[in-house]
């Protein structure tokens, strides 16, 4: 089911569809599923204005770069919204059971509103119930967001 939301400034309506195919049914990933080095399927966002604007007011961020003219250069994704999507990258890979343990992530270069940023994911551990994944968010400019993931799948 989509999942609408309203922003405040336009009363526009977003949804927001599920990452599978309409009416799938979402499984979380058990051991049998992890394979260290396997790559995740990679993730194409495409960054939009919209995207970029209804982030801010969310986060309080009032700078001027997150709230002047949409499709400006200067509109490209806070930090929040940053790490949002890479929770989202890795939970639906994961499965809706699966916990987040811990993300850490090095910001790169901005993400543009314009630009499409990319997720690309390889396994890079996994022990009891606990699997390590290094992410990769990169743009036109370069490297948006690099890290680890770690989260815990249940037995």
């Amino acid at each position: 089911m989509p999942v609408r939301v309203t922003r405040r400034e336009a009363d526009e309506e977003l949804v927001f569809a599920p990452a599978g195919a309409p009416g799938a049914v979402m499984r979380t990933l058990t051991e049998d599923d992890i394979e260290c080095g396997a790559a995740l399927p990679p993730l194409r966002i495409d960054v939009t204005s919209v995207n970029v604007l209804s982030a801010a007011p969310e986060g309080m961020d009032d700078r001027p770069a997150h709230s002047e003219d949409p499709g400006a250069r200067d509109d490209f994704l806070n930090i929040l919204t940053t790490m949002g999507l890479v929770e989202r990258y890795v939970t639906d890979w994961a499965g809706p059971e699966a916990l987040i343990r811990s993300i850490n992530v090095r910001l790169g270069v901005p993400a543009y509103a314009g630009d499409t940023l990319i997720f690309n994911g390889t396994v890079a551990a996994y022990e009891a119930g606990e699997v390590t994944v290094e992410v990769r968010g990169t743009v036109s400019l370069g490297d948006h967001a690099t890290g680890i993931v770690r989260l815990h799948l249940p037995r």
